[in-house]
């Protein structure tokens, strides 16, 4: 399957006890770079589906983990992706959409990540390198810190 031209971007979070959210930040085997789960579109896949592949591919999470749609999104240089050429000249950027899940853990990190820590929001904008993860972090701390119902929906797209 060929990648489409969207990248996806996954925050692993819990709840502790005192209801204080932390979150799973990996470190990158390649880079090195701190940041979420993410990963490339498939095509004919939409951004929630390339999510719940992704986060399971790259967090042993489970694929009928509930996933919330952020608001957040980026927009990512193609030369980041080697894939690129694929996409015609006429591209330059692609879309990054973020959803965040909720989990007890993450099962297991794939081969390319080295790391992960769970870690406060205070803690995760400082470690994390990418401005499209802190915006999207920002984003998800600001709706928990509001869902008074204890609710999260399902993304739609």
């Amino acid at each position: 399957m060929s990648r489409a031209p969207f990248q996806v971007l996954i925050i692993p979070y819990r709840m502790t006890e005192s209801g204080v959210p932390e979150f799973a930040v990996t470190k990158r085997t390649d880079s090195g770079v701190w940041q979420f789960l993410s990963g490339g579109g498939e095509e004919g896949e939409t951004p929630l589906q390339a999510a719940r592949r992704e986060a399971q591919e790259e967090g042993g999470i489970p694929g009928g983990a509930p996933l919330m749609a952020l608001q957040s999104q980026a927009s990512i240089p193609v030369e980041h992706f080697a894939v690129s050429k694929e996409w015609g000249t006429g591209t330059y950027v692609i879309p990054e959409y973020a959803f965040a899940v909720e989990v007890r853990q993450v099962v297991s990190l794939s081969s390319e990540h080295r790391g992960m820590a769970w870690l406060r929001y205070e803690e995760a904008v400082e470690r994390l390198r990418w401005d499209s993860n802190r915006t999207a972090l920002w984003e998800l701390t600001q709706r928990l810190a509001t869902d008074t119902r204890g609710k999260r929906g399902e993304g739609r797209r």
